[in-house]
């Protein structure tokens, strides 16, 4: 369990090294200070996930090394039970100079592991990294995915009662992404804790059983996965928002926007099932109803399907298909995007959006998450798994 009360973590930032003994010696302030945590708090049960979300410079990685006891907070407290280890940044605890073996015995030392212990485990610590051969060769001479590899590989293998990921997995090939991705869904069934930074909302969403958003040190939101993404969405559109015009809906928190066009109305039917049940490979139309409250051209509409994960499944707007649009005051416009739902069998939400620009972070009019629900039952065609159905062309032949 990890349980964090009230961290705060200063810093004091200066132009150039001089101005610290001059500081000193003058006695006078020659630095700006900066707050990067303020008051955090939240707690992560045995067997848990916390996924941790905000834009750069937000204390994501500050608060890790605080919880890790690479860096003092100036308040507050970290409770852990266990040992705990992470992935920092790449390549922290690691001598370049040195090879992958004599790194494995380095690293696994400062994080708590003793030398019988990384002997009974630096087999399996190898064989899981897949580096072969160049296990024997220095580090400097390893890309970032081959060190991710090692250090993710020490990491897991040191059996920590608490995990922490910081975009280290970024990195590297999807294979062992994967393979690591697996790893800490086993841990977690075994009751291990994990704290996981993230700027790909999909991971955050799909391995989180809850999440913290951090804006300029402090939290702004905590709890559901896809709500807090949804939150972060908002925050990051508010961005370009030199006006301030930006506001959320009264009674519906996730839908937001300038207003100065609104969605109405959305939905969704099948060619066949004229209802928003449909199968897997039916001919459907998603219509999104708009109106708007003054004159504007290039308006950007778009659609986002998600699945019951919230993981994006597929997207699209009128950017991408050359058919921006130019509205009247107090003109309604319907837009149909009709496609073949080629998609597993499952409960999606369709999520849509106004803008001008290709995407909500230009200038976001209109955004509106889980606008539609729909359920996918039953396939027309061949029978297939997972979210996409994808219509392959089967060739079987003799070879001698």
């Amino acid at each position: 369990m990890i349980r964090v009360d009230s961290i705060s973590k200063q810093y004091k930032l200066y132009r150039a090294p001089s101005d610290r003994l001059k500081e000193i010696v003058f006695k006078k302030k020659c630095h700006t200070d900066f707050q990067a945590l303020k008051d955090v708090s939240f707690e992560v049960e045995d067997g848990e996930t916390l996924g941790i979300i905000g834009q750069n410079g937000a204390g994501k990685s500050t608060l890790l090394k605080i919880m890790m006891g690479i860096t003092l907070s100036d308040s507050g407290d970290v409770h852990i039970s266990g040992k705990i280890t992470g992935l920092l940044e790449l390549g922290t605890g690691f001598n370049h100079e040195m090879t992958g073996i004599q790194n494995i015995l380095m690293n696994g030392t400062l994080i708590g592991m003793s030398r019988e212990e990384i002997e009974e485990k630096k087999q399996d610590i190898i064989d899981f990294t897949e580096l072969g051969e160049f296990i024997h060769e220095p580090i400097k001479m390893y890309s970032s995915g081959m060190v991710m590899r090692l250090a993710f590989s020490i990491a897991i293998f040191a059996e920590p009662k608490c995990f922490l990921v910081d975009e280290a997995l970024s990195v590297g090939d999807a294979h062992f992404q994967q393979k690591c991705m697996t790893r800490l869904k086993e841990f977690r069934a075994k009751g291990g804790s994990i704290v996981f930074v993230s700027h790909d909302m999909n991971a955050i969403k799909m391995l989180c059983d809850k999440a913290i958003l951090l804006d300029h040190g402090v939290v702004v939101d905590a709890g559901d996965p896809e709500n807090v993404v949804n939150q972060y969405n908002f925050l990051i559109s508010k961005i370009n928002d030199t006006e301030e015009k930006m506001l959320v809906e009264k009674e519906e928190k996730h839908s937001y926007g300038t207003f100065e066009a609104k969605i109405t109305e959305v939905s969704l039917v099948g060619k066949n099932s004229k209802s928003n049940v449909i199968s897997s490979g039916e001919d459907a139309t998603i219509t999104v109803e708009i109106e708007a409250t003054k004159d504007m051209d290039d308006l950007n509409v778009g659609i986002l399907i998600r699945d019951k994960y919230g993981q994006d499944v597929f997207g699209t707007n009128l950017f991408h298909y050359d058919q921006l649009l130019n509205v009247k005051e107090k003109g309604r416009y319907v837009i149909d995007f009709q496609m073949q739902m080629n998609i597993g069998i499952g409960k999606y939400t369709i999520t849509t959006a106004i803008t001008k620009g290709m995407h909500h972070l230009d200038h976001c009019l209109h955004w509106k998450d889980g606008a539609k629900e729909f359920e996918v039952a039953g396939q027309l065609g061949n029978i297939s798994i997972g979210i996409c159905k994808l219509h392959p062309t089967i060739a079987a032949r003799e070879v001698s």
